[in-house]
Order: C-alpha cells, then sequence, then structure tokens
C-alpha cells in the first residue's frame, strides 16, 4: 500500500469561495526574479557599438558641394540620388551611417539641408556621398 492511496482517486477540488487563478497569474509565479529591474537593458546599451564621424577633406567637400549644386540646379524635376550621410545615436556618442535612394525635393542653402520626397532631413554636414 503507497502512502497516498486514499486521496488519490478523489475528485480535484474546486473552491466555492474563491475564483481560479488566471493562467497568466499562475505562470507568473514562476518567473525568474529580477532584483535589479533594467540592469540588463543598460547592459545590451553600454554593449552596443557606435561608429565615429568621418571628417571629411576640403577635396571632398569640394565635390560634394558640386553636386548639391547641379541637384539644385535640377530641382524642378526631383532628380532621384543615393546620399550616404551620418546618423547621430539619440542615446549615447556617435552614431552610424546610412545610406537612402530617393528624390529630392529641396536643397535648402540656407538651414544647409536637403530634404527628400518622404521629408528625410539631411544636413550637409553629415553627407559622405551623393550618387546621382
Amino acid at each position: 500500500m503507497n502512502n497516498y492511496d486514499d486521496i488519490i482517486n478523489m475528485p480535484h477540488h474546486i473552491s466555492k469561495t474563491r475564483k481560479p487563478m488566471s493562467l497568466q497569474n499562475r505562470s507568473a509565479q514562476f518567473a525568474p526574479f529580477s532584483a535589479l529591474t533594467g540592469y540588463d537593458e543598460k547592459i545590451r546599451e553600454v554593449a552596443r557599438e557606435t561608429s565615429r564621424k568621418i571628417e571629411l577633406d576640403d577635396g571632398i567637400k569640394l565635390m560634394l558641394n558640386e553636386k548639391l549644386c547641379l541637384i539644385k540646379n535640377d530641382i524642378k524635376l526631383r532628380p532621384r540620388v543615393t546620399i550616404t550621410y551620418f546618423a547621430s545615436d539619440s542615446k549615447k556618442k556617435g552614431g552610424h551611417y546610412k545610406t537612402i535612394t530617393s528624390n529630392v525635393k529641396i536643397v535648402d542653402e540656407v538651414y544647409k539641408r536637403i530634404v527628400l520626397i518622404d521629408n528625410t532631413i539631411i544636413s550637409f554636414d553629415n553627407i559622405i556621398n551623393i550618387k546621382l
């Protein structure tokens, strides 16, 4: 005879005064405990790499300026360009380089920026390459 033979075939008890616990609350009992809430996110953020912005020489700056002038002269045609530019990181020092292909809406010499048809705004200072 086993120790539990007297109760093994009894029906499961259901309380008449309490509602059954939801599956979500039941599973939460077994979730790992984190004493340092947000610590894992901070570690991932510190480990995430960013790039430094490249400083362009005068020859490349001159070439980019010429291309911007060509784009500005053809602005009514909404020229299609591929631009590689530096995007600053909002959370830490540095950023990363992006390449986008789109049509140009405005070459804004007052604010020194280019506005694409999808309203992406790129500062002249952040551009490292333009392909027409």
